[in-house]
């Protein structure tokens, strides 16, 4: 089961269509969708998560809890908006683009894909493509 929760809006209207988005990106990679859980915050919020589990002073726009059991999915994830917007403007794009990304950055986690050396940044930003022009049906 997959479920959006949220502190502060999220600027978005999240249903059935993006459950299953998400849960066809997990069956994509050969895995079982579990228990997902979304929670969109502010950035304080995130900053003391990140601080308390992680040992990160670091602003973030996404923290992901893997609890991932075999080829079952399921984790938490945490996304400040606040983070996503700036992001957004950032990147030229439009807000609702790029909280799509982060939410299936997020699920992609989960399957296994890291993003800390440049080419696993990459691979995940390939991903993150192919995830998108999923949902836009391209």
């Amino acid at each position: 089961m997959i479920s959006f929760d949220s502190i502060v809006p999220c600027g978005l209207e999240l249903d059935i269509r993006h459950k299953q988005w998400l849960k066809d990106v997990i069956r994509r990679e050969g895995l079982l969708p579990g228990e997902i859980s979304y929670l969109f915050c502010d950035d304080a919020y995130l900053l003391e998560r990140n601080v308390k589990y992680l040992h990160h002073d670091t602003l973030t726009d996404i923290i992901t809890f893997d609890r991932r059991v075999g080829d079952m999915v399921s984790g938490d994830i945490m996304i400040s908006i606040e983070r996503v917007k700036e992001n957004a403007e950032k990147f030229s794009c439009p807000f609702e683009e790029e909280l799509l990304r982060v939410i299936v950055h997020g699920t992609l986690h989960l399957c296994g894909y890291k993003d800390k050396s440049d080419e696993e940044a990459a691979e995940m930003r390939r991903m993150e493509n192919l995830s998108l022009a999923m949902f836009h049906g391209k």
